[in-house]
């Protein structure tokens, strides 16, 4: 319970001064639950539903890192070689972009399972491509860049600069992954960066709930042990 300048929680404070700042605080406080709101990705999505484009660019700087990491694992290392994940990044962003209208939130996770979902079908298409050698990688990329003029604009200003050439951070953290067991590795992709719940993951991998938790409660304790140890296996 929060406690009040004179030092009493809500509940036990009954002087008028501390009622007035109840009151005082319960305004701010859903001042700010507002403001919360328009930024949550539910309101986010709305926003953008709504025409507002620079909300589309808000819900892209909030979910990127965590899909590129996912999109990273999805790809096979042969089809990173010949394209690069953050053609396929953008290329999600857009295809979500232009089906906006079609998504519907129904929980905290349902946008980021979404996004994951529509990655599939472009790294599908992608391979699929690649092997038939319908299309080169550079062509994937239908954002506007110095290779192709004609495209859209990128979903954000920063996207040139690329995703994955942010090495400070994403990179260190793809090499603590790539150091974990491939099942542990999975645990953490599916729960931390798709969202799952354990129930989710357990219907997936065709395992107890029991032993789903308990794997990713190993697999995170691993991973926090790497952190600490500063990768230096």
């Amino acid at each position: 319970m929060a406690n009040l300048a004179c030092g009493t929680s809500w509940d036990a404070c009954l002087a008028p001064g501390c009622v007035d700042r109840v009151l005082e605080i319960a305004k701010e406080m859903l001042g700010r639950g507002k403001m919360d709101s328009a930024t949550s990705t539910f309101g986010l999505v709305e926003r953008f539903k709504r025409g507002e484009t620079e909300a589309f660019t808000l819900i892209f700087r909030k979910y990127r890192r965590r899909l590129a990491v996912l999109v990273h694992y999805k790809m096979s290392p042969e089809l990173r070689v010949v394209i690069d994940a953050d053609d396929i990044l953008q290329e999600v962003f857009l295809a979500a972009a232009q089906d906006m209208g079609n998504f519907t939130y129904q929980s905290p996770g349902s946008l980021m399972a979404w996004l994951s979902r529509i990655s599939d079908h472009v790294i599908v298409d992608a391979a699929r491509y690649q092997r038939r050698g319908k299309r080169h990688a550079e062509e994937l990329v239908r954002f506007r860049s110095r290779s192709n003029p004609a495209g859209p604009d990128p979903v954000d200003s920063e996207t040139p600069s690329r995703v994955f050439a942010r090495k400070e951070g994403l990179q260190i953290l793809l090499r603590k992954l790539d150091v974990l067991p491939a099942e542990y590795r999975e645990m953490i992709l599916m729960a931390k960066f798709e969202g799952l719940t354990t129930k989710e993951i357990s219907e997936r991998v065709k395992k107890s709930r029991e032993s789903v938790a308990l794997t990713l409660h190993r697999a995170l304790k691993r991973f926090r042990e790497l952190e600490a140890a500063g990768l230096r296996q």
